[in-house]
């Protein structure tokens, strides 16, 4: 409890002053005072001024950046979310956005080139070196959310031949590495990939030997055009730190690293939760009117789905009117049901985006939500049976709602996990349409089932 409670004291300690920190910033930029901003923000770091950025309104985040000037890190900007970001990017000039593309690494460069307009982004490449802009050019031209499109291409790369004192040398005098590195690759002349050489191994190792003798050549090498969540999964499978991109003849033409790899799974399941809500991909920092219209189609699709489960109903108006019991007990059953199925459905999705759910164990995990979904359909129409006789003290009622809760628990059980696979199966996304077509079935199901028994029972 006393760790909880410290961990709370910190959480609201850190909000405080990030709020000071957000009030201190609004003033001196209406003050005009640049001093201030920089005493203010010049030592944070760039994911804590990405923050920052994020708290405050549009045209004080430009007015910031502005005042900064070369002090602003443009590494901020790959720290950004997304709608933030290309609001930035469309009010800064295409000189300062120039500039920062100089800078950044290739990948970063690219997060921040993907979204412009192409006579922006030609605009944009024309201000930079000819070497880093075919570079650049090459990744953007990559399929979207791809490893070409994650990947950086500045890697150290070494022919077999080169010995480990060679190797160091080389690394101590060029002057065009990456800013970090782990490993560094063995490539042929035409620069097809041979092997890896972890940092560790080559500083451990005589100077006289040649790389081809410590090389390893189990590698995992990603092609480019691998999808970016498979590339994550790869990451997790293999505990991978680094991995190098080939391209299509299996020429070595980048690497992805594990710090890129976290965003994607950040992302992917920020993502997934988004879409089972039928949310899409908006963010905190989108406008009111882009939030409102990329929530309505989907919920004009809850009012289809709605209306359905209301005619279900209107078939038994004659039984409701006989019995007002039945309305009040009817939303339980639709209820329950929908909430078992949400959790198969949540288990389900995710392990279809995970891999963990295929082919080799459907019908097994299939037979086993299908119990589970029966066990605690006969628990809780236990429980309603208790429940209607204490309310209503009607035994008969309580039978029926129980055999109600058991068939729509099943159902949902199954619906929970065949939905998502079904959908899968089709090619469409499960984590944007299962949740419709689950509330249709549980509330269908769930209102006839209850509502037929008692028309044939009670009634």
């Amino acid at each position: 409890m006393e760790d909880a409670s410290e961990q709370a004291r910190a959480l609201d300690e850190e909000i405080t002053a990030d709020q000071a920190l957000l009030r201190a910033v609004e003033e001196a930029l209406e003050a005009g005072d640049d001093k201030a901003l920089h005493d203010l923000v010049g030592d944070l770091h760039e994911a804590d001024l990405a923050d920052l950025l994020e708290l405050l309104r549009p045209d004080e985040r430009t007015e910031l950046i502005r005042r900064l000037g070369r002090d602003f890190e443009f590494g901020t900007l790959s720290e950004l979310d997304e709608s933030v970001r290309d609001q930035l990017v469309e009010a800064l000039p295409n000189a300062q956005l120039a500039e920062a593309v100089r800078e950044l690494d290739s990948d970063d460069a690219v997060y921040l080139l993907e979204n412009l307009e192409e006579d922006e982004q030609s605009d944009i490449l024309a201000r930079v070196p000819a070497g880093e802009r075919a570079q650049l050019e090459r990744s953007l031209a990559y399929p979207e959310d791809s490893a070409g499109r994650l990947m950086q291409t500045e890697f150290v790369a070494v022919p077999p031949f080169w010995s480990v004192g060679q190797t160091i040398d080389h690394l101590r005098e060029a002057d065009n590495l990456p800013d970090r590195f782990s490993a560094l690759f063995v490539v042929s002349p035409t620069f097809h990939l041979l092997g890896e050489v972890p940092l560790d191994k080559l500083l451990r190792t005589p100077r006289p030997v040649a790389i081809e003798k410590i090389m390893e050549r189990d590698l995992r090498p990603i092609p480019v055009t691998t999808d970016q969540e498979e590339v994550a999964r790869l990451f997790e499978r293999y505990d991978l730190y680094a991995a190098p991109v080939i391209d299509g003849d299996g020429r070595l033409v980048g690497v992805i690293t594990v710090d890129d790899v976290v965003e994607v799974i950040q992302e992917e399941a920020d993502e997934d939760i988004k879409r089972l809500a039928g949310v899409g991909d908006e963010s905190l920092a989108d406008s009111i009117l882009r939030i409102a219209s990329g929530r309505f189609p989907w919920l004009l699709v809850n009012l289809a789905t709605s209306i359905l489960a209301s005619l279900v109903i209107g078939l038994f108006d004659a039984t409701i009117a006989q019995m007002v019991a039945l309305a009040v007990l009817m939303p339980i059953v639709a209820s329950m049901g929908g909430n078992a199925g949400t959790q198969t459905m949540t288990v389900a999705v995710r392990a279809l985006a995970t891999r963990e759910l295929g082919s080799a164990n459907a019908r097994r995990i299939i037979v086993r939500e299908t119990l589970v979904g029966l066990l605690n359909g006969l628990a809780f129409a236990l429980v309603m049976v208790v429940v209607v006789l204490v309310w209503f003290g009607s035994g008969p009622l309580g039978l029926v709602i129980a055999a109600a809760m058991v068939i729509n628990m099943l159902v949902a059980g199954i619906a929970g996990i065949l939905i998502p696979m079904l959908l899968d199966r089709m090619g469409i996304d499960p984590a944007v349409a299962s949740t419709v077509f689950l509330t249709t079935v549980t509330d269908v199901v769930g209102f006839f089932a209850f509502l037929g028994i008692a028309a044939l029972w009670l009634v």
